[in-house]
């Protein structure tokens, strides 16, 4: 023994020679340690490895020293399915004596064997994968899951536990029971297998009780000289009513095969025989249906073609028209008329160009643009001075649609004024207000709000 204060080798002594500690009391918690240590060794010998986890458990919490206590664990963890609690113990063990120990040989054989390994971790994530199912109330998945746990780890007891409880929920008692056997095979005395055993007996003789039937139902007995014989009940004689009976039952009997073997047999054939004829007129139903559907079809196709054929030809005279449009507008341009050009050009559709013509398209329209407005601009100032309100508004709106702040909003405040001149206040409106918001204290701004005013 060592002692615990100075480290140092005392055997037997109760007080340490080294350093003079007391050690009676740390020997007596040995001693307890070992007590438990051999009641757990007792009970995994007739495989009581529940109660032996208890044990062994206890001699640890006592003292987490005992090598021997550990390793032992280790197994039994090992032999119910716990592997990653069995490997924990042999780690732990390891630590604490790293040389001498047959915790590295358990060690170096699991950690050796990758399939090994890869099951384990399989087993795992199935097991709790199951649980996850059993949480969502989805009984059946995880019975199917905890089949495969078992197939991969064929000793895990709550493995076998968990399906069992599953199938009590699901009334089937006696694969629960099956289950629950197994799990004992394993662990004998494992108190919730026992319990879930006893719970299922409970329930079995619940659904289906044992009703012992009494022999001298099926016994008669009389007196012969000395002695009395008990024998079967039979027919002691054969009399007319017996015959009769006997003719009653076998009548009976030819009925209920001609009603349950002769009869179902008829009706099937007949059954057989109209079920192959509606197959018959169901396929040729199908083949007239698919027929029709075909010619429909077809149809479709041809009313689409001429449809197709129609838009393609109304599409060519606009496409000649939008190319003789472009073609006109371009001559305008190139003739000085801008305006003309300009009011073309924007009437023109370009979807009805090719790509190259719209290139030319989109090339003139930038030229033309600043040009076209600034003279639109100018003819509708020269419009208004003019008084000729309307012409003004035709020549102003294009431009200020286009930029509504054109000229500093000048644009905007003589189409106002046009359409003041015209008496179309209701269209002035939003004009007035444009250049009161933007221009806010301009002379044109003050204007507007006088001209609002009024």
């Amino acid at each position: 023994m060592i002692c615990f204060n100075c480290g140092e080798e005392i055997g037997r002594a109760g007080t340490c020679p080294h350093c003079g500690t007391d050690l009676h009391i740390v020997q007596r918690a040995v001693q307890v340690a070992n007590v438990y240590y051999n009641d757990g060794l007792q009970k995994a010998q007739v495989r009581n490895l529940s109660g032996a986890i208890i044990s062994l458990k206890a001699c640890l919490k006592i003292n987490k020293y005992h090598i021997d206590a550990r390793n032992l664990l280790g197994l039994i963890y090992y032999e119910i399915g716990e592997a990653v609690d069995a490997l924990s113990e042999w780690v732990i063990s390891k630590s604490y004596q790293p040389i001498d120990n047959v915790a590295s040989t358990y060690l170096d054989a699991v950690q050796s064997n990758p399939s090994q390994l890869n099951t384990i971790n399989q087993t795992i994530k199935k097991y709790n994968q199951a649980l996850v199912y059993c949480k969502q109330n989805s009984r059946d998945l995880a019975i199917i899951q905890l089949k495969k746990v078992l197939t991969l780890n064929p000793k895990l007891v709550k493995g076998h536990q968990l399906l069992a409880l599953l199938y009590i929920q699901d009334g089937r008692l006696e694969q629960a029971k099956k289950e629950l056997r197994a799990a004992g095979k394993i662990d004998t005395d494992n108190t919730r297998t026992l319990r879930y055993l006893k719970e299922v007996n409970a329930l079995i003789r619940e659904h289906n009780p044992n009703k012992k039937k009494s022999m001298s139902d099926d016994l008669i007995s009389y007196q012969s000289g000395n002695e009395t014989i008990i024998m079967p009940k039979r027919f002691k004689e054969t009399s007319i009513g017996s015959t009769i009976l006997a003719i009653g039952i076998g009548l009976a009997v030819g009925i209920a095969v001609t009603a349950f073997l002769v009869v179902p047999n008829v009706r099937k054939r007949a059954q057989n025989a109209a079920n192959q004829k509606l197959i018959e007129v169901s396929d040729s139903l199908a083949t007239a249906q698919q027929n029709i559907t075909d010619l429909e079809n077809q149809i479709e196709e041809l009313q689409q073609d001429v449809a197709d054929a129609q838009e393609l030809s109304e599409r060519g005279d606009e496409r000649i028209a939008t190319y003789e449009q472009m073609i006109q507008a371009y001559s305008l341009y190139m003739s000085g008329e801008v305006i003309e050009a300009g009011k073309l050009l924007a009437e023109l559709d370009s979807s009805n160009l090719s790509q190259d013509s719209r290139d030319i398209y989109d090339e003139l329209n930038a030229q033309l643009n600043e040009q076209y407005y600034a003279e639109l601009y100018d003819a509708g100032c020269q419009s208004y001075y003019a008084n000729d309100y309307a012409a003004a508004v035709d020549n102003l709106l294009p431009v200020v649609t286009a930029d509504e702040d054109y000229d500093g909003g000048n644009a905007a405040y003589y189409l106002a004024l046009s359409y003041r001149g015209l008496e179309d206040m209701e269209s002035a409106l939003p004009y007035f207000e444009y250049v009161i918001e933007k221009y806010p204290g301009s002379q044109r701004a003050q204007a507007a709000e006088g001209y609002l005013q009024e």
